[in-house]
């Protein structure tokens, strides 16, 4: 069994490191929360003094954190990981975060002697609990086959999408689909319902027809339908509005720079800033539909 330093016990962070230690590996945690770090202790991992501790004496480093910002002041640096680790030490950032980010980071890692991938996941914190999620893996063939037997314990589907960076483009691009295709299905179930056809059976005909996608049939909009959707649970969120704004302006930077048309992608932004705007979010995305049909 290897051991790993892993960073970021969030709500996405915190099941993916206890996942590890079910495996058997040996964990050193740090967190900014105390309760997440006592709580992944009491699973069996040790408690890193700070973020540098946890990279010191450990084969892997894994890290999930909020954005861009935090992962090139928890990497770079004197007081940062690439520092503090041992040569030779392998990376893996499953934070999902600007694509120029992770390429540099990646970038540094390789210069100090560390091997680095970017590893962003989809399948939110059921995912994360299950481990089934699904990693999108940039970064260099060897890198990516010694972190695999790692990932297989945190997730079910594990894809390397080619070289550093690669891992970002293709979540930031496989959840802008996701946030058009919810705002697509949200829209027709409001026009379902306001023209008089009720949503099981819309959900009926859509579901085996041309319409049929996961916005869909796996985290259908409207409650009864999918029962273990967020829309039988007010919305209590798997993956918020506001995680899903944070990719889509993601997105949209990176078509910016690809100079790339995404004119779907940019409005589905702006429908989810205005959830931002008003408060709710926090909501599930696909709460989306509260503020199509002016409820928020």
């Amino acid at each position: 069994m290897a051991a790993i330093g892993f960073i970021g016990l969030g709500n996405m962070g915190g099941p993916m490191a206890r996942n590890l230690v079910k495996a058997g590996h040996r964990l050193k945690v740090f967190d900014l929360s105390e309760k997440a770090v006592a709580g992944l202790v009491d699973a069996g991992a040790e408690k890193a003094a700070t973020a540098a501790d946890a990279a010191r004496d450990v084969e892997i480093v894994v890290t999930m954190l909020p954005a861009g910002e935090h992962v090139r002041a928890v990497y770079l640096g004197t007081d940062g990981l690439l520092a503090a680790a041992r040569k030779g030490t392998l990376f893996i950032d499953s934070s999902t975060i600007d694509v120029p980010t992770a390429r540099e980071v990646i970038a540094a890692a390789g210069k100090a002697g560390h091997a680095m991938l970017d590893a962003p996941v989809s399948g939110g914190v059921g995912g994360a609990e299950a481990g089934t999620l699904t990693f999108m893996v940039g970064g260099a063939d060897e890198a990516f086959a010694r972190a695999k037997p790692i990932l297989e314990k945190m997730g079910k589907n594990i894809f390397h999408a080619g070289a550093a960076g690669n891992g970002q483009v293709a979540k930031v691009c496989n959840n802008m689909i996701l946030g058009i295709s919810m705002i697509g299905v949200s829209e027709a179930f409001v026009l379902a319902e306001r023209l008089g056809l009720d949503a099981q059976t819309l959900f009926d005909i859509s579901s085996t027809a041309s319409g049929q996608c996961w916005s869909m049939t796996s985290y259908c909009p409207v409650p009864g339908p999918v029962p273990t959707s967020p829309a039988n649970r007010d919305y209590k969120p798997g993956f918020t509005a506001g995680m899903m704004l944070k990719d889509l302006r993601l997105a949209q930077d990176a078509a910016k720079t690809a100079k790339a048309p995404t004119p779907l992608g940019a409005q589905a932004a702006q429908l989810y800033a205005l959830m931002e705007a008003s408060g709710h979010d926090s909501l599930d995305f696909s709460g989306v539909i509260k503020l199509i049909k002016g409820e928020i």
